[in-house]
């Protein structure tokens, strides 16, 4: 599961390749809960398949979620296995080691998280502005601004006057 903008392709070589029969495949994002690919997967779900993913993170982004997602897959007599890390929940040995490496993952993605801020807050302490430089200058924007307003240009026709990085 990948957002719109991702390729799918590196996922569906490598589910292919270890014999998933059938993909199913949203362009969500993994933090979304209902996703209308993962919900016809549970629902057609029947005892003995094993869903697949290439790793937790392409299915859920919380542990939580992963946990319900995991367990509606074994309420249907199902299995599940990630392929970035060989682990079979249709053992108990394999349940265990899957909650230990999902409660890692969801650790590791919230110290990403506050790594980030922290950086994010350093850098504005700094006077550091994130983001992509204006397209326009200061009186670049006044003067469309004023267009706009004023004169009631169109904003296309406005745009197409600067011309620059869009």
């Amino acid at each position: 599961m990948s957002t719109a903008d991702q390729s799918l392709d590196g996922q569906r070589d490598a589910l292919e390749k270890a014999g998933a029969g059938r993909l199913f495949t949203d362009t969500i994002t993994g933090t979304a809960r209902h996703r209308p690919e993962l919900d016809r997967l549970l629902d057609q779900l029947r005892p003995g398949d094993v869903g697949v993913v290439t790793k937790y993170d392409r299915l859920a982004r919380s542990l939580k979620d992963l946990l319900e997602i995991v367990e509606a897959i074994e309420a249907k007599g199902a299995g599940f296995r990630p392929l970035a890390e060989d682990i079979d929940t249709t053992t108990p040995a394999g349940r265990l080691v899957f909650h230990v490496f999902a409660s890692i993952a969801e650790f590791e993605r919230g110290r990403i998280a506050e790594r980030t801020r922290e950086g994010l807050e350093a850098a504005r302490k700094r006077g550091r502005v994130g983001g992509r430089p204006p397209a326009l200058s200061p009186s670049q924007r006044a003067e469309a601004r004023r267009m706009r307003d004023e004169e009631g240009r169109p904003m296309g026709e406005i745009a197409a006057l600067f011309p620059g990085e869009r």
